[in-house]
């Protein structure tokens, strides 16, 4: 079963805003499919939130379990996304998949490569800024 997503309200608002800021975009099913997750996810209060929460400016290890191959990334706003510095737009299927969830989740998402289970590895939040 899929785990829910969970979301300080900050947040939740800000990727809400951001979604409809980018319904004309490149990025519309991205979008979309971001809208679904916040509709199922749990708002809690910041002081409330798990520390092992990927936010905004995570930093993430996470796993393809089929693959065997981890990857560290960073979710950034789209203005802040570099490929080469491994920071992944929050717009981009990746983030989408993983944003929201926790240390030790898994998550089967559908990414430009085909269906991919992803495990949360490790999540840092020295980045991320508190409201």
């Amino acid at each position: 079963m899929k785990p829910t997503p969970t979301f300080c309200k900050s947040d939740y608002q800000f990727l809400r805003e951001l979604i409809l800021k980018s319904k004309n975009s490149t990025n519309t099913k991205e979008a979309n499919q971001l809208s679904q997750e916040l509709d199922r996810a749990v708002i809690s209060k910041e002081s409330e939130l798990d520390g092992s929460v990927i936010r905004i400016n995570s930093f993430v290890t996470i796993e393809d379990v089929k693959a065997n191959k981890q990857m560290k990334i960073q979710i950034v706003l789209p203005s802040a996304a570099d490929v080469k510095q491994s920071k992944i737009s929050i717009l981009a299927p990746l983030s989408v998949a993983i944003i929201g969830f926790k240390e030790n989740d898994e998550v089967d998402w559908e990414l430009p490569a085909g269906i991919k289970t992803l495990k949360v590895i490790a999540v840092d939040n020295s980045a991320v800024h508190h409201s």
